[in-house]
């Protein structure tokens, strides 16, 4: 009887671009099927990353082809020095050979190096997560917060029976324009970036935010090309006139992630002009702005405290499917 054949060895490496993004965003996409990576998505990444905050990529390569992918970088929604986000994934031809675990060490050596205290990371109760949240745990990780996924499919909604509720926002005199209609404001940009902050900051994820420079964040939200600014729109109140967000007093984006699948960004108003039924009306107007165009499946995520947002959308019609959850491990000891 022979001995059997021994595993084939591996060796990590720093990536070399633009030549290896097609081959990790293949890794990437077999790794996370929800979220399809593109040799483009990840080139972008790269160009488009704030300078001052740190990223590594670190690649494993078996008989010359890349079969495991390793990146961590600081956490720039909830930025501090010391914290950062990153993830492992490996083919799942290549599993069970140590590549996970080694391209986890080298991440690890790196951001010690750097004073890291804590890491943060990403996953899923999908049966396709569950050996990553048991490589996780295995190493100290934690669940530190959920989100539910939701979805909604257009191509078979029935719009017409919500009619009322964009008739109930024009009766007060609000108006939803598309991103692309609000194209010509000079000063649709900076207005909007007033706004996602200000909403942002009540969205509760267990976490303090980061608010990003103008230019980073329109250059990251609104030149992002999965945008579907036609499918992304705007409240407007002709005649107010605040000193941050000017006319603007919420805002709803759909972005693609691959045809036929699309996902919100971002769905919030002020808190002045809550409970009017303007947030419901912006996911109404991009719901038949999309369903004009043939249609798709829209998903969404929320967390559990923010009852106000889940009842709304299981009153359209959104039905969960998922829930996320933020992994944390703290390296200083310090569990608060």
């Amino acid at each position: 009887m022979s001995a059997p054949t021994p595993p084939a060895t591996f060796v990590l490496r720093d990536p070399r671009v633009p030549d290896d993004y097609g081959p990790m965003a293949a890794v990437l996409r077999v790794c996370q099927p929800d979220w399809p990576v593109t040799p483009e998505d990840l080139e972008r990444e790269d160009r488009t990353r704030d300078p001052a905050l740190y990223q590594t990529r670190v690649v494993a390569e078996q008989d010359g082809r890349i079969v495991g992918v390793g990146g961590a970088g600081h956490d720039d929604r909830s930025f501090e020095e010391w914290r950062y986000w990153g993830g492992v994934n490996v083919h799942p031809d290549a599993r069970g050979q140590g590549i996970g675990s080694a391209l986890y060490d080298e991440l690890l050596r790196r951001l010690t190096a750097r004073g890291a205290r804590e890491l943060r990371t990403g996953s899923s109760d999908r049966p396709h997560d569950a050996p990553g949240r048991a490589f996780l745990e295995r190493r100290g990780f934690a669940p530190a917060w959920e989100r539910y996924e939701s979805r909604i499919d257009t191509r078979t909604l029935d719009l017409a029976s919500l009619d009322g509720v964009l008739a109930q926002v024009e009766a007060q005199g609000v108006q939803l324009r598309s991103l692309t209609d609000l194209a010509g404001d000079p000063e649709r940009d900076r207005k909007l970036w007033e706004l996602d902050w200000l909403l942002f900051q009540d969205i509760p994820m267990g976490t303090v935010f980061t608010k990003k420079a103008m230019e980073q964040w329109v250059t990251e939200e609104l030149g992002d090309p999965h945008l579907a600014p036609e499918l992304s729109f705007v409240a407007v109140r002709p005649g107010a006139d605040d000193p941050l967000t000017g006319d603007y007093v919420g805002y709803s984006t759909l972005g693609r992630s691959e045809p036929g699948q699309y996902y919100i960004g971002m769905t919030g108003v002020l808190r002045s002009g809550r409970g009017r039924g303007i947030a419901k009306a912006l996911k109404v107007a991009a719901m038949r702005a999309l369903q004009a165009q043939g249609g798709g499946v829209i998903k969404t995520f929320n967390d559990p405290p923010n009852t106000a947002m889940l009842g709304m959308n299981a009153a359209l019609g959104f039905v969960r499917t998922a829930t996320r959850y933020r992994y944390e491990k703290r390296l200083d000891g310090d569990s608060a």
